[in-house]
């Protein structure tokens, strides 16, 4: 069995997280599981959507890492803005997506 087959998305972790949930609140890094400070409200888009699509879901869910899955829907990368906003013809929908992601939002879970 490959790790492929039993893996299942429930939650990211970012730099945010750790700053907002961990860092914040005082919570010693040892003790702390990544489950309980993880975002768990998840978006993503599937590899064959284009990148203006990705870039609207970023921007929905102000948001700067997405997950692409599959049709399986097995995790097979993560695509920032910055990799929208240099490796792609689509500058328009990456300032687009950094400023409506630059907006304040509240806190999700």
């Amino acid at each position: 069995m490959q790790i492929r087959d039993i893996m299942k998305l429930t939650g990211v972790l970012t730099d945010r997280d750790i700053a907002v949930r961990l860092a914040a609140e005082g919570r010693n890094p040892s003790e702390t599981r990544v489950s309980e400070i993880m975002t768990r409200d998840l978006y993503y888009c599937f590899e064959d959507q284009d990148v203006e699509e990705a870039a609207t879901v970023m921007e929905a869910g102000q948001i700067r890492r997405l997950p692409i899955l599959d049709q399986d829907r097995q995790l097979v990368g993560i695509v920032s803005l910055g990799d929208i906003s240099v490796r792609s013809d689509e500058k328009t929908a990456a300032a687009e997506a950094l400023e409506a992601i630059s907006e304040p939002a509240a806190p999700r879970r």
